[in-house]
């Protein structure tokens, strides 16, 4: 979700085949650098391997480049990536959030194949997309400081969970601001 100068993103923590819960403490957004992170929602190996060549080639590029990778070229590395395995694709859904050099939030979502979307507003993946939809679009507004994007985040994925039985079990919302970092877990339902 996009802010002033800021962008957020989060997931619940629930880890499960079907319907059984088998840990409750998993991540699924991953810190690329201090300015961008990547949310993985579908199949946790799937989500693992991509997440591990992602970071090779973000490493490959800091030793080329000598620089941090920005968010628009993270976004095209990992359609690209993605798009190589069309035929054998990942399950997984990447969402990309993160803050440009000159302070501008970047939301990239795609599909296993690559397809990019990019939004201005917010962007939701994983197995309770309609739901989530349904409360960014009525609690999600242009220009929200730190605090209350992490505040408006955090309702719209608590609400969007509790809607959804393949979720859940807390949550985990970065907030990227142009000078700080801030990472909380929220308890949830725990069912």
């Amino acid at each position: 979700m996009a802010g002033k100068n800021c962008v957020a993103i989060g997931s619940d923590l629930r880890f499960g085949v079907q319907l059984q819960t088998i840990t409750t403490d998993c991540p699924k957004v991953f810190k690329v650098h201090d300015k961008l992170f990547l949310g993985l929602s579908g199949l946790a190996t799937d989500a693992q391997t991509l997440y591990e060549k992602v970071v090779f080639r973000h490493n490959m590029y800091k030793l080329r480049e000598e620089r941090l990778m920005r968010p628009t070229t993270f976004g095209h590395l990992v359609s690209n990536m993605l798009y190589e395995r069309r035929f054998g694709p990942y399950f997984c859904g990447p969402v990309i959030a993160g803050l440009e050099e000159d302070g501008t939030p970047y939301l990239c979502g795609m599909d296993s194949i690559g397809a990019m979307e990019t939004a201005k507003d917010f962007m939701v993946q994983g197995t309770a997309p309609e739901s989530l939809y349904g409360m960014c679009e009525s609690m999600w507004r242009p220009d929200m400081e730190a605090e209350a994007l992490f505040e408006t985040l955090a309702q719209c994925l608590l609400s969007g969970v509790d809607r959804d039985a393949l979720a859940g079990w807390g949550s985990v919302i970065h907030v990227i601001t142009p000078d700080k970092l801030i990472t909380r877990t929220i308890k949830g339902r725990m069912d």
